[in-house]
């Protein structure tokens, strides 16, 4: 526990007036304030904790997700399938997180092409079970699961690689997905749901919850069943930051705004976890003109870090669950969390105007999670809609050929198509087969968005825009 991990650079890809990206290194934050240096070192006994109101422990506000882990030779396993993850630096990131206070670990069945329970428990299992929370999923998409006796598995089996006799939190994974009958083939009407409760009540598990995607039906459902006493969540998960507050339903018409997600769940006293405080990166990521503008209003702050106060501030939150890869980025939520500095009024007015600013900026609502690959005829989903979303921001998406403006983006659009996306992995590839379109989170109409996107580059290589 007592081991130090070299430090890297914070990166964050920000905008220029060039072809080329400029990458800023954002270091540390205290209290919500960037560090003056990169030898700052986060507290270990100032970590902001929130009450678990059924079992009175507490949990502490950020909470480790374990679905992007580090692999050998660097980056994360969900970029780099193929790479071994790195057991030693899980082992290492772990150790400084409970070192530093935080307690809630959040994994999953799926996470990291079903490896990321096995690290996890690797990980934890070399400390005291009273020191860790841990978090995982009924993962159970595969129709091929949702037999009773297979979706038990799936509970045994996370247990086994958690190397643990019972869960903390677990979840039904990605409820809303599908909708109700889907939700009803998975868990209803084998009984598997009236099972779990069972497993409650004996102790292998000790909350039992959901994590929400997208049909809000869903969500509303299974709040009314525990306003009828049909089943008590005890906790759920959603997707809550500044963007998705207002901007959730707008972004993506099947997506519910976390403005009424979060206050269904305060007025039932149903603790929220929080997960894509961040939207998989894209608020670190934001233009240079909008870091300019969270710059000249507080320039200790790290753009990260307003996102992570923000998620981390309305008090119903149990905990904000982070993908965290690399030292640097554990370090810098550690030091937001230690102690948390609440965003004011004021402050989340003029985040308001900053999701005003991205929403305008007509991206595509992909937080890279990756759980529309592979596709089975190899296009690169998440690549294509990256780069695209890179070019929207940096302005580098050509309007018109008559602009002045017209030459440079189109030759920084394609080159970097190219660069960023191999030529067999491009949206000319796509034949519209919607095999993605159910697995997606945020409820992308892919094959559309693909189909956009090749019109535009093929007008681009015509020179007909």
């Amino acid at each position: 526990m007592n081991n130090k991990i070299s430090r890297r650079s914070f990166l964050s890809t920000i905008a220029t007036a060039t072809a080329a990206t400029t990458v800023t290194t954002l270091t540390g934050c205290n209290n919500g304030k960037q560090s003056s240096g990169s030898a700052t070192e986060p507290p270990t006994d100032k970590m902001t904790y929130r009450t678990n109101p059924k079992t009175g422990e507490k949990v502490s506000l950020l909470g480790y997700g374990m679905m992007r882990l580090p692999v050998v030779g660097g980056g994360a396993g969900r970029e780099n399938p193929e790479a071994d993850l790195d057991q030693d630096m899980i082992n290492k990131q772990v150790d400084y997180a409970i070192e530093h206070g935080v307690n809630y670990f959040d994994t999953a069945p799926v996470y990291c092409q079903g490896r990321s329970e096995t690290a996890t428990g690797i990980a934890l299992s070399r400390h005291p079970r009273k020191d860790f929370f841990i978090a995982t999923k009924l993962s159970n998409f595969d129709p091929q699961t949702w037999s009773l006796q297979a979706s038990q598995q799936i509970f045994e089996n996370s247990l086994k690689n958690l190397q643990v006799d019972y869960i903390d939190y677990l979840l039904l994974h990605g409820c809303g997905m599908g909708g109700m009958e889907n939700f009803n083939s998975r868990f209803m009407d084998n009984g598997l749901l009236n099972w779990l409760i069972e497993q409650r009540g004996k102790g292998r598990l000790r909350n039992l919850g959901f994590s929400y995607h997208g049909d809000v039906e869903v969500f509303d459902t299974l709040l009314q069943w525990h306003d009828e006493g049909k089943c008590h969540w005890d906790f759920v998960q959603i997707e809550l930051n500044y963007l998705d507050w207002e901007y959730a339903d707008e972004i993506n018409d099947r997506n519910t705004d976390a403005k009424y997600l979060y206050a269904e769940l305060e007025k039932r006293g149903i603790p929220a976890v929080i997960m894509e405080p961040l939207l998989g990166g894209r608020l670190s990521n934001v233009p240079a003109n909008i870091v300019s503008k969270m710059k000249r209003r507080d320039p200790e702050s790290s753009v990260a870090s307003w996102a992570f106060r923000y998620a981390g501030s309305p008090e119903g939150v149990l905990t904000v669950l982070s993908g965290m890869t690399y030292t640097e980025h554990l370090k810098e939520n550690i030091l937001t969390y230690s102690p948390l500095r609440p965003v004011s009024e004021e402050e989340k007015e003029f985040l308001q105007e900053i999701a005003d600013d991205i929403y305008n900026l007509n991206t595509i609502p992909c937080n890279e999670c990756n759980y529309c690959m592979p596709c089975p005829y190899g296009i690169d989903i998440p690549g294509i809609f990256s780069h695209y979303n890179k070019c929207i921001k940096e302005g580098y998406v050509a309007q018109n050929s008559k602009s002045d403006e017209y030459r440079k983006q189109r030759r920084a659009f394609l080159i970097g198509y190219d660069r960023s996306v191999p030529k067999l992995r491009q949206a000319d590839h796509c034949i519209g087969c919607s095999k993605c379109v159910p697995e997606c989170p945020q409820h992308i109409l892919i094959p559309s968005e693909m189909q956009k996107i090749n019109e535009y580059v093929e007008k681009l290589k015509q020179n007909t825009l």
